[in-house]
């Protein structure tokens, strides 16, 4: 499918590496010539840590640019949507998310159930439906697009329920396998990246249940996925400046290196704020994303200005990049999430929606009496979930997430012999988010190992990498002692296979690597992805609620805190 490039060594340092074909000059430093010579060609390479495009593809490798990442996700999407409407049941928290999406349908905001009204909602009977407003803790874009499946085929559909989180958690594959692809330029590591995701069992579930986690990991991926192009087209857009600033000598003047120039309005990073908007327009959990992801573009400016030889690099970047990065993501991820809020903004009774009218305020009388209920109500709801301790069976403390600890039972059922396709005296039928102990298990070890990566060469792939799985995983361990739940860490899977795709290229070796170097890398990732392939096949039935005999459900109990 094409050669792998090296995925290790390239770093954001004066001098990045780039195949014996085409050797770089030395990046500029500011002590040895304040006036070095520029051409936009020979610093955007300088600039360039990664293939940006389609078009800098290879004309033989352009067919599989696409086609891999869409295999994957063809993969992906097979095992994700066939037998969806299984079980026909509510399963888990769905019984808040779906009937709050239906609510959604009918009125625009969260209402009532009437006690026992499950029942009568997985019989199409949704007559439990109150008009009381219902106090919720999450905001409304999640439930939203859960609603979206129940409009196209109609709330009494379990397949309905549940199409959004398989639509979803399909696309995740795809992009991931490009921004794999564009990461480490390399095709194949992008068909690996998306097989690896396609194929997870907590990935799986996740989207084969209408929980509200698979869509704050959509749309933190998909923000990802645009500051990646942003890295990129600023890149350009530095060298192009600073080209267009040569004088006719061929050289650029010391006065423009000393901040460098304006990069004007940054596109992809307003496509992220909303991305990001809507992540927090979720889960609240979004915002961690936010703060990680614009902090990670800022550095990744300042060192482009330092690799282009400005002076001033650091702070230009705050200056030049830093404030107007601020201004594209923040206050437009935080107007897209009050956007999201208008369902309850158009209700005359939705929860919390006239506190203000009962509450007047001296101090704050100025603010619209909408945003004072508003915040009223995200206060009750922070307090809410900062003051989570109630206890449950499958509640799981942040560090076991990373050895997969104790998984979380959505649905069991036992039935006997000559029940629902049972054929033995005992059968289990299970929905567990339960993740492919190689994947997970290795993702881990791929993180700690690129943390070393990181420290050693200051590779920014591995960089980014780890922010994002601190973004999903690190604020978790600051509640110790609230209730959560392992298949939170869906928010951070994709970077964690993004970590094993790393590690793996790094086995498979680079370019210029001798060719038996190549071939025994080649071989040994090989089987790590073969045996990463079968042992999702072996999981899989707990995973889609097969029926299958108790004995066979209990050898795949690896761990007694799995049961």
């Amino acid at each position: 499918m094409g050669r792998v490039h090296n995925i290790a060594a390239e770093a954001d340092a004066p001098a990045p590496e780039l195949p014996a074909a085409s050797p770089e000059p030395p990046a500029p430093r500011w002590l040895q010539d304040p006036a070095q010579a520029f051409t936009q060609t020979a610093l955007a390479r300088r600039l360039s840590g990664i293939r940006a495009s389609f078009h800098q593809t290879p004309a033989s490798l352009r067919l599989w640019f696409w086609l891999a990442p869409a295999l994957a996700a063809l993969i992906g999407g097979v095992l994700r949507f066939v037998r969806l409407g299984q079980p026909h049941s509510l399963v888990f928290d769905e019984t808040y998310y779906v009937k709050d999406a239906y609510s959604y349908l009918q009125s625009g905001y969260e209402r009532n159930w009437a006690e026992k009204a499950n029942d009568l909602f997985n019989k199409g009977d949704f007559s439990g439906l109150q008009n009381t407003p219902e106090y919720v803790v999450h905001p409304p874009v999640g439930k939203w697009m859960i609603a979206f499946g129940m409009w196209l085929f109609g709330p009494d559909s379990t397949f309905g329920w549940r199409f959004s989180a398989a639509l979803v958690g399909t696309l995740s594959i795809f992009l991931l396998a490009l921004i794999a692809q564009k990461m480490f330029r390399s095709t194949i590591l992008g068909a690996v990246a998306g097989l690896l995701f396609a194929v997870d069992g907590h990935a799986i579930v996740q989207s084969r249940t209408s929980l509200l986690d698979i869509f704050v990991m959509f749309w933190a991926l998909v923000a990802f996925g645009a500051l990646l192009m942003d890295r990129d087209d600023g890149r350009r857009r530095l060298a192009a400046r600073l080209a267009r600033l040569t004088s006719p000598d061929g050289r650029v003047p010391g006065k423009h290196l000393l901040y460098g120039p304006w990069l004007g309005m940054r596109w992809w990073r307003l496509a992220a704020g909303i991305s990001l908007g809507l992540c927090t327009g979720t889960k609240w959990s979004g915002v961690f994303f936010l703060a990680a992801f614009g902090l990670m573009t800022v550095v990744w400016d300042m060192s482009a200005r330092r690799i282009a030889g400005i002076r001033y690099w650091v702070t230009g970047a705050i200056v030049k990049d830093g404030v107007v990065a601020f201004a594209s993501m923040v206050p437009v991820a935080a107007a897209t999430y009050l956007a999201t809020w208008t369902g309850w903004f158009l209700s005359k009774d939705a929860y919390d929606r006239n506190w203000a009218a009962s509450n007047p305020s001296e101090a704050w009388g100025w603010v619209p009496a909408s945003l004072r209920s508003l915040w009223h109500y995200h206060l009750t709801a922070y307090n809410f979930h900062t003051g989570l301790e109630t206890d449950h069976p499958y509640k799981a403390n942040a560090w076991s997430w990373l050895v997969m600890g104790r998984p979380t039972s959505f649905y069991a059922q036992y039935p006997l012999k000559g029940e629902s396709g049972c054929t033995v005296d005992k059968c289990a039928a299970m929905v567990t988010s339960l993740g492919n102990p190689l994947i997970w298990w290795g993702g881990t070890l791929a993180l700690l190992f690129l943390i070393g990566i990181w420290a050693g060469r200051r590779d920014w792939r591995s960089a980014a990498i780890l922010v994002g799985f601190a973004a999903g995983y690190v604020p978790w361990l600051l509640y110790a002692e609230r209730t959560i739940f392992f298949f939170y860490a869906i928010a951070y899977e994709p970077y964690m296979i993004l970590a094993v795709t790393m590690v793996l290229g790094m086995i498979m070796g680079k370019a210029g690597d001798p060719p038996w170097r190549r071939q025994q890398g080649a071989l040994h990732a090989g089987i790590f992805v073969v045996l990463a392939v079968a042992l999702s096949a072996y999981f899989y039935p707990l995973w889609s609620a097969e029926v299958i005999p108790y004995e066979y459900w209990r050898q795949h109990m690896w761990m007694p805190s799995w049961i």
